[in-house]
């Protein structure tokens, strides 16, 4: 509805013409370029209400993802004044941490994680570097935890496992790594824990190896909203694209990623 029309929509008539046709369209992936400042989270949460409340999505179908805990929790806020209590709390609105983490209380079985898992912390993940360490006789020195931490999650991040890091590991220090790498895992999986990064690795290993999960889970969010896609790394990336139907896991980079994707570039 345009704006100034007879009979104006509450959640259109004081959006400008781009920002109307983002909360408006519908069918298809979209990517949004907009610059700091210029509404974004109204945007989002328009459209949230728009599919809702004008479209007749239901609301457990939308799926919306930050990147912090404290943007998610401003989401809610303002989701919770377009709709009714119950229509807002149907809508998931997570990062993408802590969506995985429902995903693998849900589902985490099936790839041999029990559902009591344990999130490990930076002071827990370190602790278990040391220990790996002290098993593998590597001096701390010459290894600071944090450094292989860091090298393991960037690992990770790219979904490399510690066989798969072991293909890039051409030099003394990441040779070490992927030994550490391996033990810190076993380490993980003896006191039935992931660390962040596991997360995000579990649930794309959920995706690619029971095909039932995926498609339940593609039921579930057919419309994905992600805030700051620019920002997403190799797993968030595919990630988000699993979750479009028809998309292999791993998806190919130039399909169309989720079915709906809000990207605002700083």
């Amino acid at each position: 509805m345009l704006h100034g029309s007879l009979n104006p929509d509450p959640l259109l008539d004081d959006l400008t013409e781009p920002q109307r046709q983002a909360v408006t369209h519908v069918q298809g992936p979209m990517l949004i370029l907009a610059g700091p400042g210029s509404g974004k989270t109204r945007v989002i949460t328009r459209r949230i209400a728009h599919l809702v409340l004008r479209c007749g999505i239901p609301p457990w179908n939308i799926l919306a993802i930050t990147f912090t805990n404290k943007a998610a929790g401003e989401m809610r806020q303002r989701v919770a004044t377009l709709m009714s209590e119950r229509q807002a709390r149907a809508v998931t609105i997570a990062t993408f941490h802590s969506f995985c983490a429902r995903v693998l209380r849900q589902y985490g079985s099936r790839i041999g994680l029990p559902p009591n898992f344990t999130i490990y912390d930076t002071s827990d993940q370190e602790r278990a570097i040391k220990q790996a360490l002290e098993l593998l006789q590597i001096s701390t020195s010459n290894f600071p935890p944090g450094k292989v931490l860091s090298a393991i999650s960037n690992a990770k991040n790219e979904l490399l496992d510690p066989q798969g890091y072991a293909q890039t590991a051409h030099d003394y220090f990441a040779k070490n790594v992927q030994k550490i790498y391996q033990r810190y895992q076993e380490l993980l999986t003896q006191h039935h824990a992931v660390d962040f990064d596991d997360l995000l690795c579990k649930t794309v290993e959920l995706m690619r190896r029971d095909a039932l999960a995926l498609q339940e889970l593609r039921e579930r969010y057919q419309y994905v909203l992600i805030d700051e896609y620019q920002d997403t790394n190799h797993a968030q990336f595919v990630l988000a694209h699993a979750l479009m139907p028809g998309t292999p896991c791993p998806p190919v980079p130039s399909q169309p990623q989720v079915r709906l994707m809000l990207r605002f570039i700083q």
